[in-house]
């Protein structure tokens, strides 16, 4: 009978043996009724229905807005005006006056047609025109001031500057929405691995606890064993409890950052659960390192917003260098009475070198306070811009250099972490045959037990971080990590 039970409780912890192999060998491993929800799923979300990432989308469409409308000021302008008068009997006055002017991009000239018809017994006598009219085809050139750039050639060219400006603005804002979404998708996949390795816990410390319940019954080992062994139980029922709230919590996290294409928030599916451990970690070399550094040399959004801002100062101060110059503006018109083309007007009042107006404006402030003191300002701001991308290039290339060196820290430590978790399995496996063998305790196997558990959550733990500090390293380049 004796030799019976024997072989019974053998065949028990046999069992319980292979239990634990296969336990701690598919601890990482995703049940069939589960779904996998991978970075790049979230990926995909975020990029394409993130409320964040399509506002950063509109500073592109604000900055092209911005051109088009500095491009309202070359847009032709037509006005026409007309006053008459009649009392008592007399026409005062009849004066018709219509102009369309063109402005053109070269030299800051505007093109003017005009028609004018002023008559009546109270008009001035400069202004008088014939019956029929008078037209006119004529030019305004700013000789001085406003010849090289004048305000509105000044405010297009800063607002096309503006919208590459917008467009590092635009990546910088989904860099940052993207890096939060990661750290978020891994905090969750730590969440998850231990809650998997507690879970499994759990199983183990039962399933042990119902074995030596019933060796303590058949008198094979003593009562205080399965009251150890039930202790067990609770404590790692105790850490599930708390692991389950912290999953959920980190569920929420990543959700806050997925919606659907008509912009309603989505939840995470309940069956959906992070990247397999064993796939979790992919090498970053020394070569990729070099490239980052010179990607975000030439290509970083925070440098291209300072360089673009800087050629945006440099438009300015080429325009204030312009107001520094005298105004003289010159003006011209060809006259004729003629209406059309095919009407005879006589030479004497048809359009030619003899029929014409001409006019010029000059000013000139003497001592040039204003203008002296903005380009002096203008002066300032350049060279607090060129500091600022100095201190920025220096700072980038210090924190892509720093993540790299974490990178590096934690693939190293993973390394030695894997190798002690196949050694620690090796250690819990001989613990159980000695047990079995009488010469081990119950204590004994928890304890290395519980240190395998720990050091796989470790595992996990690094990984995480592992996965941070790389999504770290493509943030800190600027780069959006694919």
């Amino acid at each position: 009978m004796n030799m019976t039970i024997r072989r019974v409780m053998l065949a028990l912890w046999l069992c319980l043996l292979l239990f634990v192999q296969s336990v701690f060998a598919s601890v990482t491993s995703v049940p069939d009724s589960t779904k996998i929800f991978s970075i790049a799923d979230l990926r995909e979300l975020v990029m394409q229905n993130n409320p964040v990432v399509k506002q950063a989308g509109l500073l592109s469409a604000a900055a092209r807005a911005r051109v088009t409308q500095a491009l309202g000021s070359f847009d032709p302008n037509l006005k026409a005006s007309f006053d008459q008068k009649q009392f008592g009997g007399k026409n005062y006055y009849n004066h018709w006056t219509s102009e369309l002017k063109v402005p053109l991009w070269l030299a800051g000239a505007d093109l003017k047609i005009g028609f004018d018809r002023n008559v009546g017994s109270y008009t001035n006598p400069e202004t008088t025109t014939p019956l029929t009219g008078l037209g006119g085809v004529g030019i305004s050139v700013p000789i001085g001031q406003g010849l090289l750039i004048d305000a509105r050639r000044n405010t297009l060219r800063q607002s096309r500057v503006m919208v590459a400006y917008a467009e590092a603005e635009r990546v910088n804002e989904i860099n940052k929405v993207w890096f939060q979404a990661v750290k978020d998708y891994w905090n969750w996949f730590y969440a998850h691995q231990q809650y998997q390795l507690i879970r499994r816990g759990v199983e183990l410390a039962t399933t042990r606890y119902t074995a030596t319940r019933n060796q303590a019954l058949l008198g094979e080992k003593p009562a205080i064993d399965s009251v150890e062994a039930f202790i067990t139980v609770q404590e790692r029922s105790i850490q599930l409890a708390k692991i389950e709230i912290e999953i959920q919590n980190s569920r929420l996290l990543v959700s806050n950052h997925i919606w659907d294409e008509k912009g309603n928030p989505l939840e995470l599916p309940e069956d959906a659960v992070p990247v397999n451990a064993d796939s979790a970690v992919a090498i970053v070399s020394a070569n990729h390192l070099d490239d980052l550094l010179n990607r975000a040399e030439d290509n970083h959004p925070k440098l291209q917003m300072l360089r673009n801002k800087g050629v945006q100062l440099a438009i300015e101060r080429k325009y204030l260098r312009e107001m520094l110059k005298p105004k003289l503006n010159v003006s011209g018109s060809l006259l004729t009475t003629r209406r059309d083309f095919n009407s005879y007007v006589p030479d004497y009042y048809d359009i030619g070198w003899n029929n014409y107006k001409v006019g010029f404006d000059f000013s000139f402030p003497l001592f040039l306070r204003s203008a002296r003191g903005k380009l002096s300002e203008i002066k300032v701001k350049q060279m607090d811009l060129n500091l600022d991308v100095q201190n920025e290039a220096r700072t980038i290339q210090t924190n892509i250099r720093s993540s790299f060196n974490n990178l590096k820290a934690y693939q190293a430590q993973l390394t030695i972490q894997t190798q002690s978790i196949v050694n620690q399995k090796f250690l819990v496996r001989g613990e159980l045959q000695k047990f079995d063998l009488g010469e081990s305790t119950l204590f004994l196997i928890n304890s290395r037990e519980s240190k395998l558990i720990d050091m796989m959550m470790k595992q996990a733990e690094l990984v995480t971080k592992y996965q941070q500090a790389l999504a770290d390293l493509y943030y800190e380049a600027g780069v959006n990590q694919d």
